[in-house]
């Protein structure tokens, strides 16, 4: 592609490009060129020359070789990276320098040539270097430690290849040199010998690693650094040591033999693996001497037991000096010692003992948690150890518990003492045969060759002079249920246990719960005082407790109980528990009917059950089979009618007493007898809605009453009409009570009216009548001066709406009771035979009946043919009259 023809931006790229070379190419400097001359092959890492780097880039930090053949060192030295065959007669490279900080760039041109001569003399100065034989190489050299000299001490010579054709210098480097141990070696700056110039420890330093150098005289380096090493040889002069100075074992009495007692150990500085650090241990003494118990192992220093004779009561602690020496013991080798303390831990070798084979102690009769004996023991083991703490046993003697046996921590004697009273009528002397061990158990070789260490203890019962002993402490005796008043029996005896006699003994009753019995002064004998009823204890099939006081002469007494055992009778007939039983037809096909009986089982099931009414109509409608002993199941027919029915039932226990009771049985259309409610025979008469219908009326109209004395009385205080505050209380809505289409007059006041034409006025609240074939609504209204007449047409209808306007006429009328109970009643009666009938003047079925009082009123809700009007009719009391008038509602609503 020509560069015409190049696009815009590879064509700008390579534009920059040019000029940064350009650049470049005036940014570095060229120094004074460099020629070596150098045979025509080169091996590897042979040395070319040296350019003075200082001289052209003093600060330089980067410098690089345009050769990858060659690598140039930091102090100028050419070196080959790989075999260098010159082809033609010239070869040239460029060293690049840098300084990164300045940014400055030099170069050095390197010009190879042919060597056109060879350097005969030795010492003439060089450029070119002629190689016949490989000398530069690490050489294995040692010295010995703590050498004697003499000092300086040669070691051994390092020459370099190069010095064959140029005059080479030595030097050297690294620890012992320049770094610490400073000025140890040196060596010859002409001939390369190498010297060390006073005794060294391996110790200290095992190895020296030296760096080599070879130069000619102008500075070059003629060879690369040479790393030289030099080994100490290890010389014996280091003691073994015990990581320890004095070692503390322990060992129990009772080892096995050769049972490990601890272990020893030491170290060598001395060089590892060698037979300098060879190491064998020894025991050199043993304190006390004889026996001989301990041994060690020579190479791992284990202490083990040799003998049986370890007993803690005869030496307790042993003394050991341990030896140990390198050179594998040998006589010529380092060895130390160290002091190992073995103590020997007590085990439970020795059994206690009792100090005598025999004790005797005493003790008051009647006497009771008292110490009556300390026995002391022997034991060798350790003192306040579990081997020395003795337990105490009561082997033989104490089958009634009448002692016991303890340790004193402090003293290890076993206090024996008495924890119930002792009877010296029963026994004069006890002999008890006491053992002893420790807590912890026998060692497994010694308990196999030891038994148990007894003595025997014989304890004096002392005789006391004694009150009664009521003894046993519960007696029993045997009285028949039903026993008449006045039958005796043995009752309560106690006894003076010197004479065992009952003779002067007096006998006094303290509890008696239900007052039965009496008891007899100086026999003790018990009398009936009152008929026993067996099922009236409590609890019931339980005996009767009786506690008695039995006092002697002296005024000492006892307690006891004597029990009565009262013998059962069949003096009740089984009960039937079932009295009322509810049957869901057809879930239920049956009911199961059980029974009690308060007597024993002896008088009891099983029982035996039968329909008491052996009628053909009974039998045809009730079955009954067993259940089992105490139950038997009624199953009805299935022709059986919902309701409730009366069916007696016999039921006998195994002896004949019979029982005959009624069981009321309702058989109801139910999915559980929880829907059913018993029918009560004095729930009264149920109240249709008819009768709601008739108290709700009366309510109604009693209100009327009672609103109308209330208005006629307040009209008389205020000598004028209704007064505002009360015209919406008294205000009833009552064009209700027959069907029709009726429509009702806003209650918005009272309306003031003349009756008879006559001057004086009257308040109170009409209901609607019959006029001219007509309905007539008649309220009293506030707002408009209007008379009734005015309200009134022929055949028609009339509400308040067409009465109001205009302003209110109050008359100061004053009207008696005896008025207003002769314009209500014959109004109210017309209201009720009104009721009675519908539009087309046939009585209603919706009738009031008579009814009678019954109870307070209820909050229910409105029924019957006044239930129609809603909350406009001003009915709302209706809804808080009690809640026997709501039970009615429910009724009525169900049905």
């Amino acid at each position: 592609m020509a560069a015409a023809e190049r696009p815009i931006p590879l064509r700008r790229a390579l534009s920059g490009l040019l000029l940064t070379l350009v650049v470049f190419s005036f940014a570095c400097e060229a120094c004074k060129k460099v020629t070596f001359n150098i045979p025509s092959k080169l091996e590897a890492d042979n040395i070319v020359g040296r350019v003075n780097l200082k001289e052209c880039l003093r600060s330089a930090d980067l410098i690089r070789s345009g050769d990858p053949d060659f690598r140039v060192l930091d102090d100028g030295s050419v070196y080959t990276t790989s075999t260098v065959v010159l082809s033609d007669e010239k070869r040239s490279f460029t060293i690049w320098l840098s300084d990164s900080r300045t940014q400055a760039q030099k170069e050095i041109k390197v010009l190879l040539e042919h060597q056109k001569k060879v350097l005969r003399k030795r010492y003439a100065k060089e450029a070119v270097l002629r190689r016949s034989k490989r000398r530069w190489a690490p050489i294995p050299c040692s010295m010995q430690e703590n050498s004697l000299g003499p000092f300086p001490l040669f070691l051994q010579q390092v020459q370099s290849d190069a010095a064959q054709n140029y005059s080479i210098f030595y030097s050297i480097s690294g620890h012992g040199v320049d770094q610490e141990p400073l000025n140890l070696f040196f060596i010859e700056r002409d001939t390369g010998n190498l010297y060390c110039t006073r005794p060294v420890d391996r110790e200290e330093y095992e190895v020296f690693d030296l760096i080599a150098y070879a130069s000619t005289a102008d500075g070059y380096s003629a060879d690369m650094p040479l790393p030289l090493p030099i080994r100490v040889e290890d010389e014996n002069d280091n003691h073994p040591i015990f990581t320890e100075a004095i070692y503390n074992f322990e060992v129990p009495e009772s080892s096995r033999l050769g049972t490990t007692v601890g272990v020893v150990c030491a170290t060598d500085k001395d060089e590892p693996d060698t037979m300098h650090t060879r190491l064998k241990y020894s025991i050199l003494e043993q304190t006390p001497k004889s026996p001989g118990i301990f041994s060690v192992h020579p190479t791992t220093g284990v202490i083990t037991t040799v003998a049986h004779y370890l007993d803690r009561e005869t030496v307790d602690k042993y003394s050991l000096i341990m030896k140990v020496q390198d050179m594998d013991g040998q006589l010529f080798g380092l060895m130390s010692t160290s002091t190992c303390i073995i103590t020997v831990k007590d085990s439970n070798d020795n059994a206690p003992t009792f100090k005598q084979n025999t004790y005797e102690a005493s003790v008051e009769e009647n006497a009771y948690n008292v110490e009556i004996l300390r026995i002391p023991i022997e034991d060798k083991d350790l003192i306040n150890t579990a081997n020395w703490r003795a337990n105490f046993t009561i082997l033989k003697g104490n089958e009634n518990g009448y002692f016991k046996i303890s340790t004193d921590k402090e003293t290890n004697e076993g206090v024996l003492y008495v924890v119930k009273p002792l009877n010296y009528e029963e026994n004069h002397q006890v002999t008890l045969e006491i053992g002893v061990s420790n807590e912890a158990p026998f060692t497994r070789d010694f308990a196999l060759r030891t038994t148990m260490n007894r003595a025997l203890v014989t304890v004096h019962v002392r005789d006391q002079d004694e009150g009664p002993e009521c003894s046993p402490a519960a007696q029993y005796v045997r009285i028949q249920e039903h026993s008449v008043v006045g039958s005796k029996v043995n009752g309560y005896k106690a006894y003076d246990p010197e004479t065992r006699s009952a003779s002067g003994i007096r006998y006094k009753k303290l509890h008696d719960p239900k007052g039965w019995i009496t008891i007899d002064e100086i026999s003790g004998s018990i009398t009936t005082s009152k008929i026993l009823d067996r099922e009236a204890m409590t609890p019931r099939n339980d005996l009767y407790n009786i506690t008695v006081l039995a006092i002697d002469q002296d005024g000492r007494s006892c307690t006891g109980t004597l029990a009565v055992n009262i013998e059962d009778m069949n003096d009740n007939p089984p009960e039937i528990l079932q009295s009322y039983v509810t049957i869901c037809k057809p879930k239920m096909r049956y009911t199961d009917i059980s029974a009690v009986d308060p007597d024993e089982p002896i008088h009891g099931p099983p029982f035996y059950f039968s329909l008491a009414d052996t009628s053909p109509e009974m039998n045809r409608m009730w079955t009954l089979t067993k259940v089992n002993d105490t139950a038997a199941r009624l199953s009805y027919q299935k022709n059986a009618e919902f309701q409730e029915y009366s069916v007696p039932i016999t039921v006998k226990d195994r002896e004949g007493q019979s029982a005959t009771k009624t069981v009321r049985v309702n058989l109801c259309d139910c999915t559980h007898p929880s829907q059913c409610l018993p029918t009560r025979r004095s729930a009264g008469v149920i109240l249709g809605k008819w009768a709601i219908l008739a108290i709700l009326l009366g309510i109604a109209l009693l209100f009327s009453v009672l609103l109308t004395l209330v208005c006629g009385v307040f009209g008389a205080k205020k000598r004028k009409g209704f007064p505002e505050d009360l015209a919406q209380q008294n205000l009833i809505i009552s064009n209700t009570e027959a069907p029709g289409d009726d429509k009702v007059c806003s209650a918005n006041g009272f309306m003031t009216q003349t009756v008879n034409n006559s001057g004086q006025g009257f308040c109170g609240t009409m209901g609607s009548g019959m006029k001219n074939g007509g309905q007539e609504t008649i309220e009293m209204v506030k707002g408009g001066h209007q008379t009734l007449e005015s309200c009134r047409g022929t055949g028609h209808h009339h509400t308040l709406d067409s009465c109001r306007g205009g302003h209110v006429e109050t008359d100061n009328c004053r009207h008696t009771y005896s008025e207003w109970h002769n314009f209500t009643q014959p109004r109210l009666g017309e209201k009720l035979h009104l009721c009675n009938q519908n539009e087309n003047h046939v009585p209603s079925q919706d009738y009031v009946l008579t009814y009678n009082y019954e109870g307070k009123g209820s909050p229910a809700g409105s029924v019957g043919c006044c239930s129609e009007k809603q909350e406009e009719d001003g009915l709302d009391f209706l809804n808080n009259l009690g809640a026997k008038f709501t039970t009615l509602a429910e009724t009525c609503t169900k049905r």
